[in-house]
């Protein structure tokens, strides 16, 4: 398997949203919202004494542009001691995925404390945010999970694949964090919110004002990632699931085809044929993907680097 990098970052002056999740299981740990301050938390208002108006995460409620951001994101690999864990922690020191995805954190976003990044072995395929640890979680499990499942979709390069997929449910899980950190509003359910979030973040312009590539085929991978997760086409939804606080899968994966193919039909192909979404909601992606990027923009744009 050769080399495979995060093929995104943000760059000054430019704004950041939003794509999926890996799992159903995915999304915040321990939501509750008058969680106190950690003590990471109350060191970091502390070291901005020019800040007087912070959150309860000792974020800077204001223009951030004077204020003092010595947070950067920090990697820890936990170990791992069943098949699936081990595998998946291979699976991640061998493409160097966490370094990456931390050194894009700590150059893109103000963190006003350190933020661990931690690859854990979680006896369950998933990956979440923690509110009242601040620290991200992404689990072992959920990399072996997506090899497995890509291999069974007969992928030429699954591990290609795989990684394209935790990409995506990095940023979704990233969503769920400024929204904490930051104390952003979410309209609606907050898991179709970091959605959008993991699909602004990966779906950044370069200088040439071109998507990567990369990216774009990160979203779509984690699109058929939800699609093959789902009951498929036709195939009932209990309440269960309609009443979750995730979508249903296959809806998911319409959203992030939508979004892909909104920003850059060129390089999504035509979804329409390879019937990854119907005509009818393709027609609007453009401008659906338009609102997701400007919305995701005027939240984020006073914590960009």
């Amino acid at each position: 398997m050769g080399d495979l990098h995060v093929g995104i970052g943000f760059r000054t002056g430019v704004v950041v949203a939003a794509l999926s999740a890996v799992v159903a299981g995915c999304g915040q740990q321990d939501p509750a919202p008058a969680a106190p301050a950690s003590a990471k938390s109350a060191e970091a208002a502390a070291a901005t004494p020019t800040q007087t108006d912070v959150n309860r995460n000792g974020v800077p409620d204001a223009d951030p542009a004077d204020g003092d951001w010595p947070g950067k994101m920090t990697v820890v690999y936990e170990d791992a001691t069943t098949p699936d864990a081990v595998r998946g922690r291979k699976f991640m020191e061998d493409t160097k995925l966490l370094p990456q995805l931390a050194e894009d954190m700590t150059t893109s976003l103000k963190l006003p404390y350190d933020i661990p990044l931690k690859g854990s072995q979680c006896d369950e395929p998933n990956d979440f945010w923690s509110p009242a640890d601040k620290e991200m979680t992404l689990c072992y499990e959920d990399v072996a999970n997506s090899l497995d499942l890509f291999t069974k979709l007969g992928d030429d390069d699954p591990e290609t694949s795989a990684f394209h997929e935790a990409l995506a449910s990095f940023y979704h899980e990233t969503g769920h964090m400024v929204i904490d950190l930051y104390e952003l509003p979410a309209t609606g359910r907050e898991e179709d919110a970091a959605d959008q979030a993991s699909a602004y973040l990966l779906l950044q312009r370069d200088d040439d004002g071109r998507f990567d590539p990369e990216s774009v085929q990160a979203i779509m991978d984690s699109g058929r990632w939800f699609g093959a997760m789902s009951s498929g086409a036709g195939g009932e939804i209990d309440d269960d699931e309609l009443a979750d606080v995730h979508s249903p899968d296959r809806a998911r994966m319409f959203n992030m085809v939508c979004w892909a193919y909104g920003a850059d039909p060129d390089d999504t192909g035509d979804v329409v044929a390879a019937g990854l979404l119907p005509a009818a909601r393709a027609d609007g992606c453009e401008d659906e993907y338009a609102k997701l990027d400007r919305a995701w923009s005027t939240l984020l744009t006073p914590y960009v680097r």
